[in-house]
């Protein structure tokens, strides 16, 4: 396969259902993509996220470009090879992790110079570097080298920031050049502020990706201003190419998102929050470590297959977890990523067989008569 394709199969309302085609597999859409940071998704094989339903995982280019570095793990085979992973991978650029995580950063027009957060060595990445890593590292997708402003932020700011995205896109392009087999997505940015969402996705437009993230968001604006947002920004994109919303997020936010046109999410919300006890299930959240869970023979969630539900009680992963094995996070993580996973198969089969407004409102319904924990 010379070019990664992407077929939209149905569509329900603005929820779309489709298939991204890559030389390592299909990518069924929507699709959650459980994030590998480090090489590793925290707590879990790579047969297990696989076995939670997951096509595509995300990797991370500025942890990956500090530790163990881009060029000893193209040296080692290239990702795949090294995580031990044999379907695709996404790795976005470094841009948002520089702003967030480095410290000292100075931003110019060429691009951004910082000190690892983990021995203070200096650093830069340009959109010609960005590419260069994520070609070391091999992956699948690769993501454009963008700047990310936290929300809130003044209009001036949020503009200035899009603008220069919008040219570190253009060197992008050319510094990723002809790969068969790999597919180059642009970020539109422009905060919460549409006519700066429509310029950035005509400029994304004329430079023309293999797909279109909407960046910017769940950066501090809340769920209400970003659901304001994406009922304008994903139409701007083009409509025969892949939508991805970037760094999203809870259960809640990925059914907002695909009822309003995404087909491509990631978070670390759900391997972050099983490692601290925070169980996600049909009827809501549960604290697995809150003392009611203790004598209780039940499972986390009686319709979920996976090994946590399927064989063990909410008293063996509430003793565990309070014990401090590290089986507690294997098992919850577990969990979590296949109920994030059951989301998205349900949303797929519900959009093909035009029944999503009903599968949204029996989601919400079963989420609010839940019996859940206090937060």
């Amino acid at each position: 396969m010379d070019k990664i394709s992407f077929d939209l199969n149905a569509t329900d309302g603005k929820a779309r259902t489709g298939v991204i085609h890559t030389t390592r597999g299909d990518i069924r859409t929507p699709a959650f993509m459980p994030v590998g940071t480090a090489a590793t998704v925290k707590a879990m094989m790579p047969d297990s996220v696989a076995a939670t339903g997951a096509d595509i995982l995300l990797g991370n280019t500025y942890h990956l470009m500090l530790r163990p570095t881009a060029e000893r793990i193209a040296r080692l085979g290239g990702l795949h090879t090294f995580m031990n992973w044999d379907k695709p991978i996404l790795t976005d650029s470094g841009g948002y992790q520089v702003m967030s995580l480095a410290d000292l950063r100075k931003l110019t027009e060429n691009g951004v110079t910082f000190k690892s957060h983990i021995d203070g060595s200096k650093h830069e990445i340009t959109p010609e570097r960005s590419m260069e890593i994520q070609a070391l590292l091999g992956s699948d997708i690769i993501m454009c080298f963008d700047e990310c402003p936290a929300l809130p932020a003044d209009r001036t700011r949020i503009a200035e920031s899009m603008q220069l995205s919008m040219r570190w896109a253009a060197r992008s392009k050319q510094a990723f050049g002809d790969r068969p087999g790999h597919a180059l997505f642009g970020i539109q940015q422009g905060g919460l502020e549409q006519d700066l969402r429509g310029e950035s996705a005509e400029a994304l437009r004329e430079i023309d990706f293999d797909g279109y993230a909407v960046g910017g968001l769940a950066v501090g604006e809340g769920q209400a201003a970003m659901f304001d947002c994406l009922d304008y920004a994903p139409d701007m994109l083009p409509k025969d190419k892949p939508r991805y919303l970037m760094g999203v997020g809870k259960p809640d936010d990925i059914v907002g998102a695909v009822a309003r046109g995404i087909d491509m999410m990631d978070c670390v919300l759900p391997s972050r929050s099983g490692r601290t006890g925070q169980v996600f299930t049909r009827h809501g959240v549960l604290n697995i470590k809150n003392a009611r869970h203790m004598d209780d023979p039940r499972p986390l969630d009686e319709n979920c297959g996976c090994p946590a539900c399927s064989k063990y009680s909410r008293a063996y992963l509430h003793h565990v977890f309070k014990s401090q094995e590290i089986i507690s996070s294997m098992l919850l993580t577990w969990h979590n990523l296949r109920y994030y996973q059951d989301i998205m198969d349900g949303m797929r089969t519900a959009i093909g067989g035009g029944s999503f407004e009903a599968w949204q409102s029996d989601f919400h319904n079963k989420r609010a008569q839940g019996d859940i924990d206090p937060l």
